[in-house]
């Protein structure tokens, strides 16, 4: 799928509108999920050419974790919450009000964590689409990858039959107490959804 639409500055302005609602909204889900107060800052949202996304991240060598969703329905696209894996650990000690540097591994009930952080932003994002365009919108469930950035890039790849030219990345921190983590959000839409988006 190709890009065609015209990342224009009001399709820049609703994109940044709905980005804030949905991840407000994942930090309030969080926030229920682990009995704590988590807050998220305004995301930074920029289109980016795919080819860049591993150079953002750190490197194509560099060890990271993927969570990964893909839209289903009347809505159609990629979701992919991706973190230098230091930066996975440090969230999972942030959920789990743990000292950061508690978590060295990612066992299951680490993965789950943030398999749930996954499912949690990519529904509310989707929610907050289908709301604006009337179309149906169904998350599939997350998948857990533990790669460098790009073999993962080459996993959705192959996962979604190929991936447009850009994607839409998402930046912010989630927060709780004085303790912070950023979490970088790739979307790949589809262009039909933007277009119904931006009517």
């Amino acid at each position: 799928m190709t890009l065609t639409l015209t990342f224009d500055d009001h399709l820049h302005d609703l994109l940044k509108i709905l980005a804030a609602e949905g991840i407000r909204s994942a930090a309030d889900g969080l926030s229920s999920m682990v009995g704590a107060r988590i807050t998220v800052n305004e995301p930074r949202l920029r289109l980016v050419p795919l080819a860049t996304i591993a150079s953002l991240v750190g490197g194509p060598e560099t060890e990271a974790v993927g969570i990964y969703l893909q839209a289903t329905g009347g809505v159609v696209g990629q979701f992919m919450l991706v973190m230098p894996y230091e930066k996975a650990l440090e969230l999972v000690d942030l959920l789990m009000e743990q000292p950061t540097g508690t978590t060295t591994q990612l066992g299951t009930l680490e993965r789950s964590a943030l398999a749930e952080v996954g499912n949690l932003s990519a529904s509310f994002f989707l929610n907050a689409l289908a709301r604006r365009t009337k179309l149906d919108a169904r998350p599939t469930p997350p998948a857990v990858m533990v790669d460098m950035v790009g073999a993962i890039l080459d996993i959705v790849a192959a996962v979604a039959g190929g991936v447009g030219e850009h994607v839409l990345l998402m930046e912010g921190q989630f927060l709780r107490d004085e303790r912070e983590v950023e979490v970088t959000f790739w979307v790949i839409p589809d262009p039909s959804a933007l277009a119904a988006f931006a009517e």
